[in-house]
This record gives C-alpha cells, sequence and structure tokens, in this order.
C-alpha cells in the first residue's frame, strides 16, 4: 500500500509544479458552471417549477454534479494511451506493481486536488451568489448516496482505461478521449437532468453506464428516488462495473499481444 500512497502524493507533487495549467483548467471549470448555473436561475423563477424542478432542486441539482464531476470525473487514466505509444509500458512490465492500481492511485491524487479545488470555489460561489439550496438530512440517504458515487468513481476509471487501451492499436488518443468527455457532458446529466427529456428517451439512458456518473447519485441525495428505483439503480451500476472489468482484462490481455515497446 505504501507504493500506492506515494504515486498518490507524487502525482499532487506533479500538478502543483505544473500549477498554471492546472488553475487555468479551474477557471475553464467555474465559468463553465456559472454558464449552466444563470441559464437555470434565469429558466426557473422563485416559487416556479419547470420539469418537476423547483429553482432550490434544480440549483442543487447543478452545484452538485459540479462538485461530484471534480470527485468522479477527474482522471489521469487517459495518459495511458500516451503511456504505451512512447514505450514506458515496458518499465511497468517488468516492476513489481499493479498497472492499473497504478494509475487508480494517480487518479487519486487528482482527484484530491480537484476536490480540494472545487470545495473553495463553490464555498465562494455559494457566499457571492446566495442560492436557495437543498440540503439532505437522511443519513441513510446519504449513505446510499456515498456508495453510488464509490461505484461511479470506479467506473469511470475503467472507462478511462478502455479509452487509454487505444494506444496499444491507434497513436491517436486525443480524439476519442474528447469524443468521450462530450458524451459525458450530456449523457452523465452534467449539464441538465436526464428526466427533462422525453420518457422514451430518459428510459433509453437508463439503460446505458453515463447517467449513473452523476444523474443517479445527485438524484438519491435530492430525495426524488423511492427505495426500489434506488436499489435497482445502485444493482445496475455495480454490473455495469463488472462487464466494464472484464471486457478491460480482455483488451489489455489482447492488447499485450500487439504491444512492440517503440522507443525502449
Amino acid at each position: 500500500m505504501r507504493k500506492y500512497w506515494l504515486v498518490i502524493k507524487d502525482t499532487w507533487d506533479e500538478i502543483l509544479t505544473y500549477r498554471l495549467s492546472f488553475i487555468v483548467w479551474r477557471i475553464r471549470t467555474v465559468f463553465q458552471l456559472l454558464t449552466v448555473y444563470f441559464l437555470w436561475l434565469v429558466l426557473i423563477p422563485q416559487g416556479s417549477q419547470l420539469f418537476g424542478y423547483t429553482q432550490s432542486l434544480m440549483l442543487t441539482y447543478i452545484l452538485g454534479t459540479a462538485f461530484l464531476s471534480s470527485v468522479i470525473l477527474a482522471t489521469r487514466s487517459y495518459e495511458m494511451g500516451e503511456n504505451i505509444n512512447n514505450g514506458d509500458l515496458s518499465i511497468f512490465l517488468i516492476r513489481p506493481i499493479n498497472y492499473f492500481y497504478y494509475w487508480f492511485a494517480r487518479d487519486i491524487g487528482d482527484k484530491a486536488m480537484n476536490i480540494s479545488f472545487a470545495v473553495i470555489e463553490l464555498s465562494i460561489l455559494v457566499v457571492i451568489l446566495k442560492p436557495p439550496l437543498f440540503f439532505q438530512h437522511d443519513m441513510m440517504i446519504l449513505f446510499l448516496t456515498a456508495i453510488s458515487i464509490t461505484f461511479s468513481i470506479i467506473m469511470h476509471f475503467l472507462f478511462g482505461s478502455l479509452l487509454g487501451m487505444i494506444g496499444f492499436w491507434s497513436p491517436d488518443v486525443w480524439a476519442p478521449r474528447f469524443i468521450f468527455f462530450i458524451i459525458i457532458n450530456f449523457f452523465a446529466g452534467m449539464l441538465f437532468p436526464i428526466d427533462i427529456l422525453p420518457k422514451a428517451v430518459a428510459t433509453f439512458f437508463q439503460f446505458t453506464p453515463f447517467p449513473y456518473l452523476l444523474y443517479f447519485p445527485i438524484k438519491i441525495y435530492l430525495g426524488q428516488l423511492n427505495s426500489s428505483h434506488i436499489y435497482v439503480g445502485i444493482l445496475t451500476t455495480i454490473l455495469w462495473t463488472i462487464l466494464l472489468s472484464v471486457f478491460l482484462k480482455m483488451v489489455w490481455l489482447r492488447g499485450l499481444r500487439f504491444y512492440t515497446a517503440q522507443g525502449h
């Protein structure tokens, strides 16, 4: 465990080394959040409802997804593709370290830094904007939200790892990563709740893994799901996590057969 803790610490130190790039990223994130926040603030005046959401619930949803994106979507696993392409994978194959545990530890270090900034940013915005937020006090609901978030973190890591595995077959890993980021923005509910879409479309999305990254944990927190929907959703998240794990292992083993260690 100590070696993975050192990886987390090194990732934190690396971010601090290139702090300007990180700060620019956080500024972009804040501006994106403000754009969506003020859009919904205008669409849902205080005392009214839209799509079944009051202003309080919708603004809590928007700020909640902003925080969860720092917890769940912050990742370094996309670097696996470059790691494979430049031949650095060879170094990991001869070391007594699990390749995926190493990158998951890198993810944890990246998430820790993003969470730290997200807490500061959101605290400042809450003080300045004074939004009418909804606070959940039911401990069982909070516990189930935490479970959902935990599996969401693992599932997103598996997605990132699968994108990184493209490096075994293609030197271009940036384009698929960019497309995936666009998909996450829409299908995971980062910009709006999935259930404001037509019922048939929203139901279709429930069979994909994407809503369980952001939309589902926030819906649990808001108390808008009954017990059966929560347990079915968590079970679906676990099932997708298992399927992605199996698929990742298959892709990893097949990719190693093609790996030529170029550059080393």
